[in-house]
């Protein structure tokens, strides 16, 4: 009878084990595609944010174009209404009713060259913000002290903590920063036309080591640096880019604390305006 119940045991074992170990499997199995999930839902999320803003400012551009073009045709037909009126009265001759239509149509032309003008700003501001998303949506959730895009005056800023970038008094690229540098490079590289300047920044504490001579020196080295990686690793075209120091002479914040000063230690990256686009438009026809 004990060899039966130790001969029934032995076989149950193997079973239960097989049981319990294919029950956690599934359940860690559970969890990891639950967090898969998770992660898709919220990309997906933060696309369709993208995409819906992207639909709104090329609609509000659409419907400000559609409106300049209203006003625009609507003051063409009042002048000619008017010149049509004062020849019935007879107030003016023919020379005058000349005269005055081309003065007329020189007001008309002004107002078109005027509504060109607004709506090529237009359309320069709805790039840049769709640059801005691209890069917030390559670059991922960084804290924002490490890392901060934005606007200002229709230009692109891309500032980058030094803390991020280089180890303390160096000028050599660490691992984390090509990361980074090679998201924001791949950005980039899908605007050809891109022109950039990235530009180093120091706090005030006086800096002496080597060749080095001072901050700007420290800048200088920071932003040369930075470039080569995006040239010599990202395949940035090195035309598109230039280099700059401006050592501690165009602070963010104070440099009396020491968080004013880890401010003041960054790396900016300039998206340039293209002003021959707009000189064009200044050109007589």
């Amino acid at each position: 009878m004990k060899r039966r119940v130790i001969f029934l045991l032995a076989l149950s074992c193997p079973v239960l084990l097989f049981s319990c170990v294919s029950t956690k499997k599934f359940k860690a199995s559970e969890a990891k595609y639950a967090d898969l999930a998770g992660k898709y839902a919220s990309l997906q999320s933060k696309l369709d944010d993208c995409q819906r803003s992207l639909r709104d400012t090329a609609s509000a551009f659409e419907r400000s174009r559609n409106l300049n073009e209203e006003r625009l045709e609507g003051l063409k037909q009042n002048n000619n209404t008017l010149l049509n009126q004062l020849k019935d009265l007879s107030v003016i001759s023919n020379s005058q009713a000349e005269s005055i239509k081309k003065s007329l149509d020189n007001i008309g032309a002004k107002d078109a060259y005027i509504q060109d003008l607004q709506s090529a700003i237009a359309r320069k501001d709805s790039l840049n913000m769709a640059l801005v998303m691209n890069l917030k949506g390559a670059i991922g959730n960084l804290d924002d002290k490490d890392i901060n895009i934005k606007v200002e005056k229709g230009v692109v800023y891309i500032d980058i903590s030094d803390k991020l970038l280089f180890e303390s008094g160096s000028y050599d690229i660490t691992a984390r920063a090509k990361e980074v540098l090679g998201k924001v490079a791949k950005v980039l590289l899908n605007q050809p036309d891109i022109e950039f300047m990235v530009e180093g920044h120091t706090d005030t504490n006086p800096f002496k080591r080597g060749v080095l001579l001072d901050n700007w020196d420290l800048s200088v080295k920071r932003a040369t640096a930075v470039t080569r990686v995006l040239q010599n690793d990202y395949g940035i075209p090195p035309a598109h880019i230039t280099a700059a120091g401006r050592g501690e002479y165009l602070p963010v914040a104070t440099n009396d604390t020491p968080e004013g000063r880890a401010a003041n230690r960054r790396t900016r990256i300039v998206i340039l305006p293209q002003l021959d686009q707009f000189f064009k438009l200044l050109e007589k026809k």
